[in-house]
């Protein structure tokens, strides 16, 4: 970074600047839903640590709860805490709510009077952006959901960061098609294919891939996880029709991918990394490993982006292990994460026909900055 570039510091002026401006334009009641104040308690803070992906209730100031002027301002914090590219992926994905709603016949769904959105996007802040102490914001809808903390002035974490798209892909006059996660899922197949079959027999933990990430939206991912049911990624719970339609569509997507539970451990989460490290890849590999690990790292705004990537410089790429489960082509139910120190990313492409995927970059331990605030907290409050 060279001096006089952005920062963490420089990252967390703007956030700050750009979330006071949202916080200005709010009214008393809207404040009241989208302006708390920092958690005083692990109770308070469960809130704050609190996500999902799915077409819940995040928690938070809606789309359809602001003004434009409003919303506006909402969509210039959340470039604040994005790369362009991340920016950009994240808007379309809201957009395809719009085309998603058509492919399902815009009917009602999920208590709702529209079940596909794209103003069911939510907004908190946490805390005074203006003042000295900790403060977060997290925005999130059906697959977007963006977390950042603020500590000491500067941005100080920013994961879990997830993005997913229904469809994955949709096709555009000219014969072109719309594939916003394409880059995610075609540099990690890249580099499936360029491993020879030693390699490959260790990356491939199973050649059925389980029904989504594995990680979910927990608040902190632990060895021995495996895949949270569909009905149980929600705040709350739907009346009982409704809920046993989500198990009837979970358990009828494992059932048509062929899940058993002898797949269900090859891909729970484990301790040591899964899968075909970094160190025993060849140096033209690694190079493709680290496109993969770019298409999450790479969701950050510059300022924050080099300080993520720094720690995968040289032999620190070493412990990131790649694994693969489900089919290597292109239209195939697959999944892959990379995993190592302070590392989680996954991708999972198997839902509605192989044309909905989800992707999350995760920091365990250090996702939501928890470990900063211990340490803040033992600093300031001995």
């Amino acid at each position: 970074m060279s001096s006089g570039g952005p920062s963490p510091r420089t990252v967390a002026s703007a956030m700050a600047e750009a979330a006071a401006a949202w916080i200005d334009t709010l009214d008393a009641e809207q404040r009241a839903v989208g302006a708390w104040d920092w958690p005083g308690s692990k109770a308070a803070d469960a809130e704050r640590v609190r996500w999902f992906y799915t077409p819940t209730d995040h928690g938070g100031l809606t789309v359809h709860q602001q003004r434009p002027h409003q919303h506006r301002a909402a969509m210039r914090l959340l470039a604040t805490g994005l790369s362009e590219e991340g920016y950009v992926t994240a808007s379309t994905i809201m957009g395809l709510e719009n085309v998603l709603d058509r492919t399902e016949g815009f009917t009602t769904g999920f208590d709702r009077d529209r079940g596909r959105d794209p103003g069911m996007y939510y907004l908190r802040v946490f805390g005074d952006p203006t003042g000295n102490g900790p403060w977060s914001w997290r925005f999130g809808g059906h697959h977007v959901s963006v977390h950042h903390l603020v500590l000491d002035g500067e941005a100080a974490a920013g994961s879990p960061c997830f993005l997913g798209a229904d469809p994955m892909v949709s096709p555009l006059l000219g014969g072109r098609e719309l594939r916003p996660l394409g880059g995610i899922e075609d540099s990690a197949r890249q580099l499936l294919h360029a491993l020879d079959a030693e390699q490959r027999s260790r990356a491939v933990l199973t050649p059925t891939a389980p029904a989504d990430i594995i990680s979910a939206n927990r608040v902190r991912p632990i060895p021995g996880d495996r895949l949270i049911p569909l009905p149980d990624i929600w705040r709350g719970h739907f009346a009982q029709d409704l809920e046993d339609r989500l198990w009837s569509m979970h358990d009828g997507l494992e059932s048509r991918l062929g899940v058993t539970d002898t797949d269900r451990s090859a891909t729970e989460l484990t301790a040591t990394p899964r899968g075909l490290p970094a160190s025993e890849m060849t140096a033209d590999q690694r190079e493709m490993l680290r496109g993969v690990l770019e298409t999450y790292v790479g969701r950050m705004p510059p300022g924050v982006v080099e300080r993520e990537r720094a720690r995968f410089d040289g032999d620190a790429l070493d412990g990131v292990a790649f694994a693969w489960a489900g089919g290597a082509e292109r239209g195939q139910p697959h999944y892959y994460r990379l995993q190592g120190p302070r590392l989680l990313a996954e991708w999972d492409h198997t839902q509605r026909g192989v044309n909905h995927a989800h992707s999350v970059w995760r920091d365990p331990g250090h996702d939501f900055g928890l470990d900063l605030l211990g340490e803040h907290l033992a600093e300031h409050h001995e």
